[in-house]
């Protein structure tokens, strides 16, 4: 797991290729994130299914009760088909505007 802190959002990157630990880890370690908005990347697996994504569920609804954003990125996969409780996006670069977007949502009382 690689933690990159940026400004006010901590991107976590996973490094060893299974999903479950890395969901178990960020969950365990969730405590050290929680005051900062966080990217969840899993774009290194290109086999992604719904149900996989739909397991970081329960952090995302943790997270975002906080009003912080939780966004994941995942490529290759249905954006359609993903709950809109969360919200994914195929690029790094998109979660950080999702983020941009959200916090002037917060600042204005959205």
């Amino acid at each position: 797991m690689k933690v990159i802190q940026k400004g006010h959002s901590v991107t976590i990157k996973d490094t060893q290729n299974d999903l479950v630990v890395f969901l178990m880890k960020v969950t365990h370690e969730y405590k050290s994130f929680e005051k900062h908005n966080i990217i969840i990347d899993i774009s290194l697996y290109k086999d992604l299914t719904v149900k996989q994504i739909i397991s970081f569920s329960s952090l995302s609804r943790t997270h975002k009760r906080s009003k912080k954003s939780f966004v994941i990125v995942a490529q290759n996969i249905d954006f359609n088909t993903i709950p809109d409780s969360l919200t994914v996006v195929p690029t790094l670069l998109e979660a950080h505007d999702i983020i941009e977007m959200e916090e002037i949502e917060r600042d204005l009382g959205f």
